[in-house]
């Protein structure tokens, strides 16, 4: 765990670090024995939905088949009426999530809104056998009852700094970078490139 103020921007996690942790996220998981043979890799999109690729893939080398699926929670945001107009992407869930073991993946994890909202929806779908979070960051904050079972780095930062994930599928690199509270100089900065309700929610 890291416990002090963000330089910005700093490079937290290089890509190495990044497939370091992923696969030691992955034997944790496969270390909990139960529903092995009705596992499925849910994630929660942009990044969470690579994220939950690459874990499929990990296990898969281990000897373990899971499913994949995408969530698109655009619709179960608790602030969806305050927004405006918004794009709602695919959910892609081609397979029956009832009795599955299934492991929600988000890139970073904050407030804990998001994954209430991803809980919403899968339940919506089915009835599973017991959902796990894995999140690579874990940046503290949160304003809901959520606790990840499986963490990549944990990182306890104050409410006005930011951890931006990127990913080599659609940002052509990997690398996790905090911005300090100063986040006019990280929005003018190359990397930054959510808008502040895309981060850290």
């Amino acid at each position: 765990m890291i416990d002090r103020p963000i330089q910005s921007p700093e490079i937290l996690m290089n890509n190495t670090d990044i497939e370091r942790v992923l696969l030691r996220m992955s034997h944790e998981i496969l270390e909990q024995k139960d529903h092995l043979n009705d596992l499925a890799f849910v994630g929660i999109k942009t990044r969470g939905e690579y994220l939950a690729h690459r874990f499929v893939s990990l296990v898969k080398g281990m000897g373990v088949r899971a499913d994949f699926g995408t969530l698109d929670i655009t619709l179960y945001r608790d602030d969806f009426d305050t927004l405006g107009d918004l794009t709602v992407g695919e959910t892609d869930l081609l397979f029956d999530v009832a009795g599955k073991r299934i492991i929600l993946v988000d890139d970073v994890l904050h407030s804990g809104r998001t994954i209430r909202a991803a809980l919403d929806q899968i339940i919506d779908f089915g009835r599973p056998a017991k959902i796990e979070l894995a999140c690579l960051v874990d940046r503290g904050g949160r304003e809901l009852p959520i606790t990840a079972n499986y963490v990549g780095q944990t990182y306890q930062i104050s409410s006005d700094e930011y951890i931006q994930v990127r990913l080599s599928e659609v940002d052509g690199e990997d690398q996790v970078i905090g911005f300090s509270k100063d986040h006019r100089g990280a929005k003018g900065h190359k990397y930054f490139s959510h808008s502040r309700k895309d981060l850290n929610n």
